[in-house]
């Protein structure tokens, strides 16, 4: 599977085994309509192994792999909607940076293999959703998530409603919020507090194909290797005569300027239907949108650090038809200016391969609090285009930005 596939259950008991080259924890949550556990009870692992149609085994070594979630589908209680699978280290400090954690899912009663998803280029999470058998029209599917977090067990604990009192319990170990995924899906979850886990410097890009000869002034492709976008200009998501329908990630990135003080900005993007009304949006406090198709990296607080400050992956063959647009926006919710911003730029890349796409920096700055950095927007040809927009509002927030984003489209 890839991140945001889904696929139907073909047995009413499911196995999913998380492995990997290191000791893992592994657990299970399940979810009402809400996105929440209704009680504790809701949160099935290893110091507390059964819950309502899920229990939990511990991996047969006791070393290395992970452990099993089984969930009894006949079993579920009615109100439930999701289980969620995650995957924690076991060790201290330790991060998904070069362990590829596998997920399985299988026939519990055969042991047959339903699918396999390894969620693609992990770095500083240290806890992962990785799958989530769910509920759709009375029947139960699987869906590849892949969602990462830089906080540990705690972090999603928290995030789907769990109580987590005392920090040196096996479930909490709060750190930084989420951890950018490079290609990952994965309800609408609350960021935990903490300290920024920034992307990775990106390598020295290729040099980029001018967009067009004027601002404004056409359209381009892929075709040539990286774009380099100026204000108003476009460039349409097709290489090869084919449209890009794979995994992007629209990374934002910031620095205070003159040697300031921290500045904390938050990127957003807005998704837009066809009479440019609101179909939701995706923040540092809902991390996941439109079914996994669209997720962000979690909140910086600093603007701090080399690469990326915050990162946005979207599955473009797993947006709804419904939303034919979305807008990418930066805010200052404490109400510093963009003009104590140096160096704001967004890049567009691909999420499997980390290959930049698309660049656009900001070459001046107003003294507002938002920005709407970039658009895409939906061809009736099924392509996607990104315009450059750099377009500066009053609006401290990413509810601000509905609005104008809506005007942008």
């Amino acid at each position: 599977m890839t991140p945001g596939s889904n696929l139907p259950l073909t047995a009413v008991r499911v196995a999913v085994d998380v492995t990997a080259p290191v000791r893992l924890d592994v657990s299970g949550l399940l979810l009402a309509a809400d996105g929440k556990v209704r009680s504790d009870d809701d949160f099935v692992f290893y110091n507390q192994p059964a819950g309502p149609g899920v229990t939990h085994s511990a991996a047969i070594d006791g070393l290395a792999g992970g452990d099993t979630i089984t969930v009894d589908t006949a079993a579920v209680p009615d109100g439930i909607e999701k289980v969620v699978v995650t995957a924690s280290l076991d060790a201290a400090g330790a991060t998904f940076a070069g362990t590829e954690p596998t997920g399985t899912v299988r026939n519990a009663d055969d042991g047959s293999v339903i699918a396999t998803f390894t969620p693609p280029q992990l770095g500083t999470e240290t806890a992962l959703v990785v799958v989530e058998i769910y509920r759709r029209a009375g029947a139960w599917k699987v869906r590849a998530v892949g969602q990462g977090y830089a906080n540990g067990l705690a972090g999603i604990a928290t995030d789907f409603g769990v109580s987590v009192e005392e920090p040196s319990a096996p479930a909490a170990a709060p750190q930084a919020p989420p951890a950018p995924p490079a290609a990952a899906p994965a309800g609408q979850w609350a960021p935990p507090t903490g300290a920024p886990a920034p992307v990775a410097a990106p390598p020295a890009p290729p040099a980029a194909q001018p967009a067009a000869p004027a601002p404004g002034s056409g359209k381009i492709n892929l075709d040539k290797g990286r774009v380099s976008l100026q204000k108003n200009q476009t460039v349409s998501l097709v290489k090869g005569g084919r449209p890009l329908l794979s995994s992007v990630t629209m990374g934002l990135g910031w620095e205070p300027a003159f040697r300031g003080k921290s500045i904390d900005l938050d990127a957003s993007v807005i998704a837009y239907g066809p009479d440019r009304k609101k179909v939701d949006n995706c923040f540092f406090g809902k991390l996941m949108i439109l079914g996994g198709a669209i997720q962000h990296s979690g909140d910086n607080l600093t603007g701090e650090g080399a690469g990326d400050d915050e990162a946005i992956t979207v599955h473009l063959g797993g947006i709804p038809q419904e939303v034919t647009g979305l807008v990418f926006v930066v805010n200052s919710f404490s109400g510093q200016k963009f003009s104590d911003v140096a160096k704001a730029y967004c890049r567009l890349m691909d999420a499997q391969s980390g290959e930049e796409l698309v660049r656009f920096d900001l070459t001046h700055a107003e003294p507002r609090t938002g920005v709407m950095m970039a658009k895409l927007i939906r061809q009736f040809s099924g392509e996607w285009e990104m315009t450059a927009l750099g377009e500066f509002v009053d609006a401290r927030t990413v509810r601000g930005m509905v609005k104008p984003g809506g005007r942008a489209l």
